[in-house]
């Protein structure tokens, strides 16, 4: 991947790594939760955030994995401050539990980095009975960051520390289904392709932060919101697509990204003092970007903020 890497305006470029672009910033003091954290790109995030002496709390599926990651984790940095907490993003009682015990903690919260993600999966319906990439990439999300806006929003003021919102999108927002969301069908398992509800499903991610970051404006907060593409990155994400996971294994090697490299957008949004004050964006490769038309529809994410709040009621 790094012969293709071209630094952009951040100095920064699709070969740079996660440790790369937090070299010498301090995360002292500072709070993050990272979901899916137990593998992939959100291991790399939680070890680097943790390294940069952030707080990290690892909201995770398999407790035992996420102990696992937290173990290793603490033997290279034994002064590391990491939690490990359970999440099933496929259940949103399971959102409810988790964000009802965090709030409870006493722990702030300065960045929630909602990472977890599935990817291309066969027709599957949530705990909720909603189409499970949807269900898991975005509406959990959502419900998810809504449970913990007080504590962010609180954090903010008593820190004077502007809090960070990071939502993984991918360039897979750019192949949705036709109209970006299907309202009228989330569930349709007749008309389900795949590839398309994976689009649908990042592209949702994304208007959510841009939603965010309007509504944060309109109140005055002093938190922001953004989304990115991490790059291609050859994770467990490919396990519903064995002809992906082959090329990505073999002739992919060459164009993907490393786990070190997928995870420095992330780091870089979440950390990075040159995004101070930048909300409502897309960022690829450690740089502001180019969403698609969708993407910057205003009045779309309004209408899936408005269609995501009965969906998510108790």
């Amino acid at each position: 991947m790094g012969f293709f890497g071209k630094k952009g305006s951040s100095g920064f470029s699709s070969s740079s790594t996660a440790e790369e672009v937090t070299e010498g910033i301090d995360g002292n003091g500072l709070t993050a939760i990272v979901t899916g954290s137990s593998s992939g790109i959100g291991t790399e995030t939680a070890r680097v955030l943790a390294l940069r002496g952030v707080h990290v709390v690892m909201a995770v599926r398999n407790v035992d994995s996420g102990n696992k990651v937290r173990e290793e984790i603490l033997k290279e940095i034994p002064s590391a401050k990491v939690e490990v907490m359970e999440l099933d993003l496929s259940s949103m009682s399971s959102v409810r539990e988790f964000a009802s015990k965090y709030n409870s903690s006493g722990f702030p919260l300065n960045i929630l980095i909602n990472n977890a993600g599935i990817m291309a999966s066969p027709y599957m319906l949530s705990k909720d009975n909603i189409e499970l990439q949807f269900a898991t990439n975005y509406l959990s999300h959502f419900l998810l960051t809504n449970l913990l806006l007080d504590n962010m929003k609180n954090t903010a003021r008593e820190s004077n520390r502007e809090g960070r919102i990071v939502n993984l999108s991918s360039s897979a927002h750019r192949h949705p289904f036709p109209g970006g969301i299907r309202f009228d069908s989330i569930n349709d398992e007749a008309g389900y392709g795949s590839i398309k509800a994976y689009g649908q499903s990042k592209l949702a991610t994304l208007l959510h932060a841009n939603e965010l970051a309007r509504r944060f404006k309109e109140e005055g907060q002093n938190i922001t919101a953004n989304s990115l593409h991490p790059g291609g990155i050859h994770t467990n994400l490919f396990r519903y697509h064995t002809i992906l996971s082959g090329f990505a294994s073999t002739v992919g090697r060459f164009m993907f990204k490393t786990v070190p490299q997928g995870a420095a957008t992330t780091c870089y949004v979440a950390l990075h003092p040159q995004v101070n004050g930048v909300s409502g964006k897309y960022f690829e490769d450690c740089n502001i970007s180019k969403s698609s038309a969708y993407g910057q529809d205003a009045d779309l994410a309004k209408k899936l903020w408005e269609f995501s709040l009965p969906l998510t009621s108790p």
